[in-house]
């Protein structure tokens, strides 16, 4: 339920359900301080010092994968952002390894969208399809835990698979649709949970009578090892273009006959499903608030906009909404009842698991002070 004492920052359109939330004495949050402060720079940078950079670094990228068959890796989810990213690093020269996590919950029109700027680009693409009954018990685990990062499975696997690729060619870049312009401000410490903590996964695996057997996973040792023995970078290329979202879904539907979304994330039923109705009804959580208040911190859209935007529902129509719970209950091998019952049990924070958080704060404060 939403608090009695709500609170929507008078700047973008992040309230009180993130509940490390602060407001200073004229009603701005801590979230655009976080985005003034850090994000600014990178956002609104002239396009005469993004070109000089950007030159630079492709120049470095090909002198790498110099005599190589790849000279970066690209992660391809079918959203726009990583299909617009591998579309700009053809259009610079790039010979990029396009590579798709399938977890067996890709919509149809995201593989659509896939096949069709793969055949557009003429790049080679590697999909790695997931153990799906393997993948379907860890999802249950973490469900019958109650927390809220189900979407940890993914981002993890995700993240190795590509680290995996990188290293099986000798490749030093990773290049992701991830920016500045559209996900500039921090996620709230309570919408979901550390990316690389393979310790979790495992623990709630073990919890549910999972071994983890076929599962790509990656954890924190091992990302320093691909840093710093392998020397792989994992970049958020689009910072280093002028990202405006809705020119390039423009771009992308002109070129590719690319099919949008209606927010972000939806290539995947799953991720629809779990960010429109999961979220919403167990967590109190519409992430729509956070995609939504950067693009008006970046001005791609106005405030008026947003909110208008969050007066509608999380899910486009209901009848999409029936649709995709029917398809979640079947695929799980849940009933209503199931569902309803999960819904009513209080969420649990991941660190009431086994985890890697004290390691991961000790390094990142080892990062800070390095820096």
């Amino acid at each position: 339920m939403a608090s009695t004492n709500h609170q929507i920052c008078i700047r973008c359109v992040m309230d009180t359900t993130a509940k490390d939330i602060r407001f200073d004495e004229d009603g701005i949050c801590n979230y655009c301080t976080y985005f003034e402060n850090h994000v600014n720079d990178v956002v609104f940078e002239s396009e005469e010092e993004r070109s000089v950079r950007r030159k630079q670094f492709i120049k470095e990228v090909k002198a790498a994968g110099k005599r190589k068959p790849y000279d970066c890796v690209m992660g391809l989810s079918g959203g726009v952002d990583s299909s617009y990213a591998l579309h700009l690093a053809l259009q610079e020269g790039l010979r990029p390894l396009a590579v798709h996590m399938d977890n067996n919950w890709n919509s149809e029109l995201a593989t659509n969208n896939i096949k069709n700027l793969v055949s557009g680009l003429n790049v080679d693409l590697h999909t790695h399809v997931i153990n799906w009954p393997e993948y379907r018990n860890l999802m249950q685990s973490f469900f019958d835990a109650d927390v809220i990062d189900v979407e940890l499975l993914y981002d993890n696997a995700m993240l190795a698979v590509n680290y995996n690729q990188a290293r099986k060619y000798g490749i030093k870049y990773i290049l992701s649709g991830s920016n500045s312009a559209t996900e500039g401000m921090p996620m709230p410490q309570d919408w979901n949970w550390k990316k690389w903590d393979k310790k979790n996964i495992k623990a709630l695996g073990k919890r549910g009578g999972v071994k983890v057997k076929t599962f790509p996973s990656i954890g924190i040792v091992d990302y320093l090892i691909n840093r710093l023995v392998y020397g792989i970078q994992w970049v958020p290329y689009l910072d280093y273009y002028d990202y405006q979202k809705t020119k390039a879904m423009d771009l992308l539907e002109e070129k590719y006959n690319y099919k949008r979304y209606p927010y972000k994330h939806y290539e995947s039923v799953f991720t629809r499903f779990y960010q429109g109705y999961i979220l919403p009804e167990k967590f109190d959580v519409d992430k729509r608030k956070l995609h939504l208040a950067t693009l008006v911190m970046s001005n791609q859209i106005s405030r008026e906009e947003a909110l208008k935007i969050l007066e509608s529902s999380p899910y486009p129509t209901e009848k999409e909404l029936h649709t995709d719970k029917k398809y979640f209950l079947k695929k799980m091998g849940w009933t209503e009842q199931t569902l309803e019952l999960y819904l009513r049990r209080e969420p649990r924070a991941h660190d009431e698991y086994p985890s890697s958080v004290i390691l991961w704060e000790f390094m990142r404060k080892l990062y800070k002070a390095y820096k």
